[in-house]
């Protein structure tokens, strides 16, 4: 019986290496190897055997002994440029708490020199009063007083970080320092926040935009302003820009504030209020660039403020390329 095996063994083995050598004399191992190294093929078992989606170009020159070589990253195209025109200047309202009386037409359709989106941090982002929280609705966290809390997750902080959030997935490098300045004395809030900013400053030189985010305070403890505008996703909050003039570049910051005004009176109709001009700096003397912008009031709730928020963020990301000029 075993020497019957052994001879069925070894017929077996003299009929696959005659198969094996009619099929070599025959060029089919060359056309099996040329089929597999088509760049179709290729990356179907890249795909099979890794998972990675590869696509190559037919064109391409040495593609066959490359054909394990992922596709080049996407160039990604600039940002989209957003356009204004001297006639909008007319819809912004100003509110003036100074001397000056600036152009709004020739700011408005000024030239905006930067790119945010090109994977450097160019955000700061940052709370001179990062205790102010809203109108509690059912929530139950403790509060440090007033409409104040220590808790990141109800405070100023939680609405920064919605906007960093918008702008990153957008592609725009921020900084979101959360240091709380007004704590534990709100007394020199803007000085401690100004060292913040002069140190990171000098850490990443390239940043091109500074927001401090507040919210307003108005009325009396059971009477707190409650800003209002409607979107189309429900209620949020106002938006109101703070300007000092007090500075050699204040004309920059508002050249840049009265671009985010009309972006967002296009999108949201009602959700800014007047700007600001006030005798003061702010900080914004630091940089041009340099926004301290209300989210919405104290009688406001967190949820219509961070919807504020995100209208804010998204203005921001449609400036991301810059603005030119165009008249009517």
């Amino acid at each position: 019986m075993n020497s019957y095996r052994r001879s069925l063994q070894v017929g077996k083995a003299a009929i696959a290496w005659a198969l094996v050598l009619r099929l070599w004399m025959a060029g089919v191992p060359e056309r099996v190897l040329r089929r597999l190294s088509q760049p179709d093929m290729a990356s179907f078992l890249i795909y099979l055997e890794t998972g990675r989606d590869v696509r190559f170009s037919l064109s391409r020159k040495n593609t066959v002994a490359a054909f394990s070589r992922e596709s080049p990253a996407p160039v990604l195209p600039e940002p989209d440029r957003a356009v204004f025109s001297r006639q909008e200047a007319e819809d912004i309202a100003i509110r003036y708490s100074c001397q000056h009386r600036p152009d709004l037409q020739a700011l408005l359709t000024q030239p905006l020199d930067w790119n945010l989106a090109d994977g450097e941090k160019r955000v700061l982002i940052l709370h001179t009063h990062a205790t102010e929280s809203y109108t509690q609705e059912g929530e139950d966290y403790e509060e440090s007083g007033a409409y104040r809390t220590l808790d990141e997750d109800w405070n100023m902080l939680c609405i920064g970080s919605r906007v960093a959030e918008i702008l990153e997935q957008q592609g725009i490098g921020v900084i979101h320092d959360t240091t709380l300045h007004d704590y534990p004395s709100y007394n020199g809030s803007y000085g401690h926040s100004r060292e913040t900013a002069e140190k990171i400053l000098a850490e990443n030189p390239g940043i091109r935009l500074i927001l401090d985010l507040h919210r307003d305070a108005a009325g009396t403890v059971g009477n707190q302003l409650r800003t209002q505008a409607e979107t189309d996703t429900g209620t949020a909050a106002q938006l109101m820009l703070v300007l000092g003039t007090n500075h050699d570049h204040w004309q920059e910051n508002l050249a840049l504030g009265e671009k985010l005004y009309v972006l967002l009176e296009r999108d949201t109709p009602g959700i800014m209020r007047p700007i600001s001009l006030t005798e003061q700096r702010f900080n914004q003397d630091l940089c041009p660039g340099s926004l301290l912008i209300e989210v919405g009031a104290a009688g406001n709730t967190r949820q219509e403020a961070l919807l504020a928020a995100e209208k804010l963020a998204q203005a921001i990301a449609a400036l991301g390329g810059g603005s030119v000029e165009i008249d009517n």
